[in-house]
């Protein structure tokens, strides 16, 4: 708290008035899919799921920062959780992603920011668990950080994100609600040619089907042809990739993190992070060639944890059968598709480094478009 205290009166980190001014899709009658939300709508109603976010705005030039997802309450490098990446389209830079692969565990809280501050991301996210109680011996660390390029409104050459920066992430993370929009690594973030950001949002299965929960988080920064609900708004607005207006900025990035506490083991997690992309796809998203598109999965079931150090050579676990992921297949479709609709609904219009400035999604005219198409709740 002293940190962010500091930094706040620094001017690096910011809450910024704007956030609270513009509501989230449900706020306006928009319910994508059948499934019910979890009560936050968010990544962290998946029990021990947390989330912290560092914003950092300097002067005219810098609008950037830092999203930190971790995955448990207890110390994740002792207690990994089983893990699996899906890179949609591979024109970026997500560290760690190997060693994800090949032992299909997570050791380290996932922390986003802009391309240029990876391998500050790197070292700070080492150099918090070497400082962990308990990991004193630990001589390696497969630390996990995703990035997307917040070049067109940030000073990106500027370096401007510090080890500080990411640790103070870290350390704010809390289990309740999860700021979106104009936020942490999504603050200088552009999506369909709308100001781009953080959302999040979540999906609860009925107890029949084991009442899991699925949540999801994004960081937006890609091109494409918007659609809402199914409603072509892109289009309509003559907002959209190969439109005049768009020719240069439909290349980006988005960053999607998925977690469930579903017993879900390496394999089918995998597999669960293919439908994320499924649900990018029904927003329009086409991933385009200069789009790095990648999603990150894992289960915070505690039965399929993996000890840093055990006495075992082997180990015993109950995993859902492959007929058991449908369900878990809709929501996270679902989640996706909502989590990067909250985004532009919650971003903010932002003038940024060579006085580019980008438009929030004009909500005005959206929501009349979305109940013209009976697209919002009666």
């Amino acid at each position: 708290m002293r940190l962010a205290l500091l930094l706040l009166l620094l001017g690096s980190v910011a809450s910024p008035a704007w956030s609270q001014q513009r509501q989230r899709a449900r706020a306006y009658g928009l319910a994508i899919g059948v499934l019910p939300t979890g009560p936050l709508n968010a990544i962290t109603d998946v029990e021990g799921v947390r989330v912290g976010h560092t914003t950092v705005v300097q002067g005219k030039t810098v609008r950037t920062g830092v999203t930190a997802i971790i995955p448990h309450t207890g110390n994740v490098f002792q207690q990994k959780v089983p893990a699996a990446v899906y890179v949609g389209n591979g024109f970026g830079k997500l560290a760690g992603t190997t060693q994800v692969q090949e032992l299909g565990n997570l050791e380290t809280p996932i922390i986003l920011t802009n391309t240029l501050a990876v391998g500050t991301g790197l070292n700070a996210v080492v150099d918090y668990v070497l400082r962990q109680p308990g990991n004193e011996q630990v001589r390696s660390v497969n630390a996990i950080v995703g990035e997307t390029n917040d070049g067109y409104l940030n000073d990106i050459r500027s370096r401007s994100i510090t080890e500080q920066h990411v640790r103070a992430a870290i350390e704010q993370a809390s289990s309740g609600p999860v700021a979106e929009g104009n936020v942490g690594a999504g603050t200088g973030t552009v999506c369909f040619g709308f100001k781009g950001g953080i959302g999040t949002a979540s999906r609860r299965l009925p107890a029949k089907l084991g009442g899991y929960t699925v949540g999801v988080l994004v960081q937006t920064n890609f091109g494409g042809v918007l659609q809402v609900n199914g409603v072509r708004v892109g289009e309509t607005l003559g907002q959209f990739y190969l439109s005049e207006q768009l020719k240069d900025k439909a290349d980006g990035s988005c960053m999607m993190v998925v977690a469930t506490d579903a017993p879900v083991d390496a394999r089918n997690l995998e597999r669960l992070a293919k439908r994320a992309f499924m649900g990018l796809a029904k927003t329009g998203g086409i991933a385009t060639n200069g789009s790095g598109d990648y999603v990150l999965a894992f289960s915070t079931h505690t039965g399929l944890r993996v000890p840093y150090a055990s006495a075992e050579a082997t180990q015993t676990a109950t995993v859902l059968t492959n007929d058991a992921m449908s369900p878990l297949f809709l929501a996270a479709v679902e989640a996706t598709e909502e989590a990067i609709i909250n985004s532009l609904f919650k971003a903010e219009t932002t003038t940024g480094t060579d006085n580019h400035t980008v438009e929030a999604l004009p909500l005005d005219k959206v929501i009349p478009l979305l109940k013209k198409h009976h697209a919002l709740k009666p």
